[in-house]
């Protein structure tokens, strides 16, 4: 790391740069393409620090990508040379409100470059979504991805319900129809593989409100749906009714095809079923003191606009799972946007020395890839704008008074060391991950609890 006060000590040419220091908040990819884009971009030296307020890297990387899709969870391999780059360095457990607030960040720092992802799920907004039984799809995924913060579920629901026809859904659906068997090769922790073993789950409905030529699927993913070997599938006839295909692209006219042909398919007696709905939006979910079924509405479009036919229906269901799209939540000391749920930015650019990148930056939209030219153009902003200073206080000075002992690196290494470690142990793949902050702690070597 670079001395403190910012040069680069020794004889060499560089000795007379300062060097430019940057804080990065949040280390998905959003935050680590921005680290990848500072040590390439940047025509000096540059030293940069990726804080986390979790103790783990990679973001929806490690906590949003499903277990059972390991080509995708394998873009961790890039971050982590990405974090082992030198003048890069991970700080985890440090929390931009709790341990630091914006001010002491540009205090230590040239600039600040916010990343947060957008963490929590959009609300329906109908009666009855307030009733125990009706959970955030990110709940469940953190859940089954081993956040530690995610609340635990125990599957004693037979009917779910899960709003939404995008990606998301579709993995939530998957990981409720699949065996605990399947999943046993997967880094899924060992608690989340017990309670997916004592499933009573037995009917899935994945439910849209528009058309089946509006799902968000990709056709990779839909199609996995039609290939489990635990649950049958099906689709209506009317549902999945297209009159032109002509103007479709060929992504949404492959889904199509995939949706009509499970409107042909005889159910094979498997021992869940998955029902897959369009043209229905939820109006109300029922029950008492808990959920017990879920009031639709047909629906159709006017004008473009999606808009109801007076036509209700009603499903039984014990647990409603949403899932219709992310939204970020405001950082302490941070402007922030109601109306779009992103921190107002030009290219980037929020105030004098302070920036974003990736969902909170634009929303949530494109995929994992599409963080890495948002985050260059980020970068492209603040270099163009911040001049270094000479001197700057130490960060970890900062934290030390504060009681705050960071998760490094090498921490981190020992973390994903334990896990290899546990799968071996457990005879379960490559990893199976650790769950809960005391777990890690234990996993580094720390006590858990107050240092």
């Amino acid at each position: 790391m670079v001395a403190d006060g910012g040069r680069i000590p020794g004889n060499s040419p560089l000795e007379d740069l300062v060097t430019l220091r940057v804080a990065i908040v949040g280390s998905g990819p959003a935050g680590i393409y921005t680290a990848e884009a500072l040590t390439k971009q940047a025509s000096g030296p540059v030293a940069v620090d990726v804080l986390e307020r979790l103790p783990t890297p990679y973001g929806l990387v490690r906590y949003g990508v499903a277990p059972d899709h390991t080509s995708i969870k394998s873009i961790a391999g890039y971050l982590r040379r990405v974090l082992e780059t030198p003048g890069v360095r991970f700080l985890g457990g440090v929390e931009l409100g709790a341990d630091l607030s914006v001010s002491d960040l540009l205090t230590c720092y040239d600039a600040v470059v916010y990343c947060t992802g957008a963490m929590v799920d959009r609300q329906l907004g109908i009666p009855g979504e307030d009733l125990p039984g009706s959970v955030a799809a990110t709940d469940f995924v953190n859940w089954y991805c081993g956040h530690p913060d995610a609340p635990e579920f125990t599957l004693d629901a037979e009917e779910v319900a899960v709003i939404g026809v995008g990606n998301v859904a579709v993995d939530v659906v998957r990981i409720l129809a699949k065996s605990a068997e399947e999943l046993r090769a997967t880094d899924v922790p060992d608690q989340v593989l017990g309670a997916l073993e004592q499933s009573r789950v037995k009917r899935i409905h994945m439910i849209g409100r528009r058309g089946a030529a509006h799902a968000k699927f990709t056709l990779k993913e839909l199609r996995e749906l039609g290939e489990l070997l635990n649950a049958d599938i099906l689709t209506y006839p009317d549902e999945v009714r297209v009159e032109d295909l002509t103007t479709l692209s060929r992504q949404v006219r492959g889904n199509v095809d995939v949706l009509q042909s499970w409107a042909g398919r005889a159910p094979e007696d498997r021992p869940r079923r998955m029902e897959v709905r369009f043209w229905l939006r939820p109006v109300e979910i029922l029950g008492v003191s808990r959920v017990e079924g879920l009031r639709l509405e047909r629906t159709r479009l006017a004008g473009g606009r999606v808009v109801g036919t007076g036509e209700f229906e009603t499903i039984p269901a014990d647990l409603v799972l949403r899932s219709v799209g992310y939204q970020s939540v405001p950082l302490p000391g941070v402007p922030f946007d109601e109306r779009t749920m992103t921190v107002p930015n030009e290219a980037g650019r929020v105030r004098d020395r302070e920036y974003v990148a990736g969902w909170l930056k634009r929303g949530p939209t494109g995929v994992i890839g599409t963080n890495k030219s948002d985050a260059a153009e980020t970068v492209r902003t603040l270099l163009a704008e911040v001049t270094p200073a000479a001197e700057r206080p130490a960060l970890d000075r900062l934290l030390a008074e504060r009681g705050v002992r960071p998760i490094t690196y090498q921490d981190w290494l020992a973390i994903e060391a334990a896990e290899e470690k546990l799968a071996r142990t457990l005879d379960r793949g490559d990893r199976v991950k650790l769950v809960g902050r005391d777990a890690m702690l234990d996993a580094m070597g720390r006590t858990p609890g107050p240092e």
